[in-house]
């Protein structure tokens, strides 16, 4: 048996982790940077590194540089730099500069003192490996462990030291069975990545939850081939689980809705005059728009939070 934060980083990022498989996420499922959506949302970015004058967009978690290859088709002026465990995917455009990171909370060296970036961790730190923890018969958190061939779990040693203030501080709860993903090591890599920024701004985009509406039973979960599946760390599915947003170091904290609304996707159709003046305009502007009523929808994209710092 395994605490949950090493047995997720081993299935993810290990040697044979699911990150690192020929398909990559894209081969299980689909997020809010692929296809319609993805164009809308890099064109988004675009105008967000625009607004504030940045000339560089850095992608952490960028996959296989599905996200970057819509920025670049809605700003081809910009810099553009992805981040990801894997190697460069032989498939991008060669104007994308590429790091390759060691997987997880870690991010590569080479990335620091970074002057006029936007820099975005979309859907990063949901799979940053944390440690989950449970309330046992006492009213004690306990970490969970787990057996990475099967999924079941047992408790272990209690939580103690800044795991324990992470929690006490940020999701207190004593009934027995209540489970916390303790957010302490995402804290601690958004703070690292901001640290990278001498001049733009960081904004992390995830499922997440504030103070006050924390899950009771967690988050915790997994997906394989599009279906969402019993969370086992064997490497052969993704493990996810929601962000404490709020316990981030941020400027703001919004819905998607709000932040797309703010750079202009709102999702509205277009005026149904166009389809007799310009039918092929018309039927561009509605696949936008349905892509773009994809990204603020409620229950879906447009529940993510954008915790966003400002940097120099």
């Amino acid at each position: 048996m395994k605490g949950w934060q090493e047995a997720w980083q081993e299935a993810l990022y290990g040697p044979d982790g699911f990150y690192r498989s020929p398909t990559g996420p894209a081969g299980h499922f689909s997020t809010a940077t692929h296809g319609g959506p993805g164009a809308v949302l890099g064109a988004a970015l675009a105008r967000l590194a625009a607004d504030n004058r940045l000339t560089h967009v850095v992608d952490v978690g960028a996959g296989r540089g599905e996200l970057l290859t819509h920025v670049y088709a809605a700003e081809p002026a910009l810099r553009l730099t992805g981040v990801d465990v894997v190697a460069r995917p032989p498939q991008l455009d060669e104007v994308v500069e590429w790091l390759t990171a060691p997987g997880g909370a870690r991010l590569p060296a080479e990335l620091d003192r970074l002057d006029g970036a936007l820099v975005v961790a979309h859907e990063w730190l949901d799979v940053v490996p944390c440690p989950v923890a449970e309330v046992d018969d006492a009213g004690v958190l306990r970490h969970v462990l787990v057996d990475p061939a099967s999924g079941e779990e047992s408790l272990g040693d209690h939580l103690d030291g800044a795991e324990l203030d992470w929690a006490t501080t940020h999701w207190p709860t004593a009934a027995p069975g209540d489970r916390v993903e303790v957010g302490l090591p995402r804290d601690r890599a958004w703070a690292d990545l901001v640290s990278r920024v001498d001049r733009g701004v960081v904004v992390a985009v995830d499922y997440g939850h504030r103070g006050g509406d924390r899950p009771t039973a967690g988050t915790l979960t997994a997906y394989r081939r599009g279906q969402q599946v019993a969370p086992v760390p064997d490497g052969s599915c993704d493990l996810t689980a929601h962000v404490a947003m709020d316990t981030l170091d941020h400027d703001e904290l919004v819905d998607q809705r709000t932040a797309l609304r703010g750079l202009g996707v709102d999702g509205r159709t277009p005026p149904v005059q166009l389809a007799t003046s310009d039918p092929q305009a018309y039927l561009r502007a509605l696949g936008s728009a349905s892509a773009a009523a994809a990204l603020v929808a409620r229950g879906g994209f447009g529940d993510f939070l954008w915790a966003v710092k400002r940097v120099g």
